[in-house]
C-alpha cells in the first residue's frame, strides 16, 4: 500500500530529506514532523539519526517525544530506525558517558574500539550483510533485507542486544561480526543508510513499508 503515510520523525538535529527523497521515488505519502498527533495518526514511523547519541535523547525529550514513540512502536504499526535511529532504541550507550536511550530493545551502544582497538575508526563505505541461520527460516517475499547484500555505513558505534533472537543482519568489520540491523515485531532498525544503499537500499524500504 504506497499510499500510506509514513512520518520522518523530525527531532531537530538529522539529515532527513535523503530519507524522505527515497521514500517519495517509491510512491510513498511522506512527511517530516516531530507533531505527536500526527505521528500518533501515521500508518508508519521512521526514527532517522546522525549525530551524538546523548544531544539527540536531549532533543526527543525536550520534544516531548519520548512516550509518543514509544506508544507508536506500542501500536504494532510499522516502525524504522536508520543509523543513529537504530541506536537510539538500546538501553545505553556509552558516547561521551553512558546515555540512557527508549529501551524499546533490551542492549547497549559500544565504540568500535573496544573489540578493535587498532583498527580504522569510524567504519565507512560498503559492506555485506547476511542473515543468520535462525532467522532464514522465516524469510519470505517481505522480508526486509536480502542476504549477502551490500548496504552503506558510516558509524563508530555499534548495537550489541541482549537477545540474540532480535539480530536480523550481521556484518564483519575487521575480526568483528556486529549487529547491523534488528527485527523484533512491528520494529525493523538498521545501522545501514537504506537510503543511500542504491538498489538494495530502496527495496529494503518498499519491502518493509509494503507489509
Amino acid at each position: 500500500m504506497k499510499n500510506k503515510r509514513i512520518v520522518i520523525i523530525d527531532y531537530q538535529m538529522s539529515n532527513l530529506y535523503s530519507v524522505k527523497n527515497a521514500l517519495e521515488m517509491l510512491g510513498f505519502n511522506v512527511e517530516l514532523t516531530h507533531d505527536k498527533k500526527k505521528l500518533v495518526t501515521a500508518d508508519a514511523a521512521i526514527l532517522p539519526g546522525v549525530g551524538a547519541f546523548n544531544e539527540a535523547m536531549s532533543s526527543i525529550n525536550s520534544l516531548d517525544l519520548i512516550s509518543p514513540i514509544k506508544d507508536f512502536i506500542d501500536s504494532g504499526k510499522p516502525f524504522m530506525g536508520i543509523c543513529l535511529g537504530l541506536q537510539l532504541l538500546l538501553t545505553e550507550s556509552e558516547e561521551f558517558g553512558v546515555s540512557k536511550g527508549l529501551g524499546v530493545i533490551d542492549g547497549v551502544v559500544e565504540h568500535f574500539s573496544k573489540p578493535l582497538p587498532t583498527s580504522i575508526i569510524p567504519h565507512v563505505g560498503w559492506n555485506q550483510i547476511t542473515i543468520p541461520a535462525s532467522k532464514k527460516t522465516f524469510t519470505n517475499s517481505n522480508f526486509p533485507v536480502s542476504d549477502n547484500s551490500f548496504m552503506y555505513f558510516v558509524h563508530s558505534y555499534y548495537v550489541k542486544p541482549s537477545d540474540p533472537d532480535v539480530v536480523c543482519t550481521q556484518t564483519k568489520y575487521e575480526d568483528l561480526f556486529f549487529c547491523s540491523s534488528i527485527l523484533k515485531n512491528n520494529i525493523f532498525a538498521c545501522q545501514f543508510h537504506p537510503e543511500k544503499s542504491g538498489t538494495d537500499g530502496l527495496e529494503v524500504l518498499k519491502k518493509y513499508f509494503n507489509t
